[in-house]
């Protein structure tokens, strides 16, 4: 039998790529620049900088992710399966790393810094544990026993704690999420499901009440449940005014929207973070419903392309590997788009392609590329 390498691939391999979901990636990473650029330009020129130092940013960052998009995309996907388990080991000991060499904001340590750049090791480890995962459930086609499942298990619980503890709530409940839906899709008893979405419950209670949770973190889900809250609690007031502007951003925006390069809330920094976990805000006032719906449209079709790639694939890994991706995306979008519109609380989730950021676009550059090459041998 031929041996595997992760640079093996022939034409024979290669089918025609999925159109409408490169077409959706490139369409979302272009629109998200544009709308980084009229969501930052004003209060930059206000505060005497350059007002195109974010839209630089973006674009290096998009330009490279395309890129390393391409090449993954041109990568046999069964390849892939050779370095699963060493992503989910790298993947692990760096976010093992930023205890001893991170760096801390906002009561949080979980990014490495490099000048100006900064690296978020928690999102590489979902797409880390998705391949790992999907590697595992490859391996097996008999199909997984209660040792396995155990096994997969705790490949999953080792990195989702040390990232609740950093503390990263969002990226956390993102690895439960994936892990479950990919666990169901390979075929764990529905009454082991049950257990473990007990088990969850009372984790949270027991993180709650142990101190596990930050309480920050708590006073987010105190303002999510109460949004109507005017106590004395100042840093709760300032969560719900932070979603409440930012619902308000929203709301202004009418049918089509205030104007690019307009609209108080979002231009000059009424809703914080505008330009990365709130860039939803600026759509919404600056295009209005027709330019959020045109964006939902569009998030929607990149979502079912991946469900569709991954429903097709008659390939287990291939599979496994685009149904993670498929949570992965779907589910991020869902959160931080809700958390702008107060149907979520709010956590630190981008908005997958759109918010600014290093290291979204590169994590959602390389998921990408992975089910473009998928899509272009889903019947092998």
């Amino acid at each position: 039998m031929k041996r595997l390498s992760l640079l093996d691939a022939t034409e024979s391999d290669r089918g025609r790529i999925d159109l409408p979901l490169l077409a959706g990636v490139v369409a979302l990473a272009i629109f998200g620049i544009f709308m980084i650029y009229s969501a930052t330009k004003i209060a930059l020129l206000d505060a005497g900088d350059d007002p195109a130092y974010y839209l630089k940013r973006q674009i290096m960052w998009v330009s490279f992710g395309f890129v390393v998009m391409f090449i993954v995309s041109k990568l046999d996907f069964r390849r892939y399966e050779l370095v699963g388990m060493w992503s989910y080991g790298f993947g692990f000991a760096a976010v093992l790393g930023v205890y001893v060499f991170g760096s801390s904001a906002l009561g949080a340590t979980r990014w490495y810094a490099f000048g100006p750049v900064q690296i978020q090791p928690s999102e590489f480890m979902v797409l880390a544990l998705i391949l790992a995962l999907a590697t595992f459930i490859a391996r097996r086609p008999e199909g997984l026993s209660a040792f396995d499942v155990r096994r997969m298990l705790l490949m999953v619980c080792i990195p989702l704690v040390t990232i609740a503890a950093q503390p990263d709530l969002g990226t956390a409940i993102i690895i439960a999420l994936v892990a479950t839906v990919m666990f169901l899709a390979a075929g764990v008893p529905p009454r082991f499901m049950v257990f473990l979405f007990l088990l969850g419950i009372v984790g949270v209670i027991l993180a709650i009440n142990v101190g596990v949770l930050q309480s920050f973190q708590i006073n987010r889900l105190i303002a999510f449940l109460h949004q109507n809250y005017t106590g004395s609690n100042q840093k709760m007031l300032d969560l719900i005014r932070q979603v409440v502007n930012g619902k308000s951003a929203i709301g202004a925006g009418g049918l089509l929207g205030v104007g690019p390069f307009q609209g108080l809330q979002t231009t000059l920094g009424y809703v914080p973070e505008q330009r990365t976990d709130f860039i939803f805000t600026a759509v919404g006032e600056q295009l209005g419903w027709v330019g959020s719906v045109s964006l939902l449209v569009v998030l929607a079709l990149v979502s079912w392309r991946l469900y569709v790639i991954a429903r097709d694939s008659t390939n287990v890994f291939g599979r496994m590997l685009t149904i993670g991706i498929f949570v992965f995306f779907s589910f991020s979008v869902f959160q931080n788009i809700g958390m702008t519109m107060g149907i979520m609380p709010v956590t630190g989730i981008p908005l997958p392609l759109m918010s600014y950021g290093g290291s979204s676009a590169a994590v959602f550059s390389v998921a990408m590329g992975a089910a473009l090459s998928v899509s272009r041998r889903r019947g092998n």
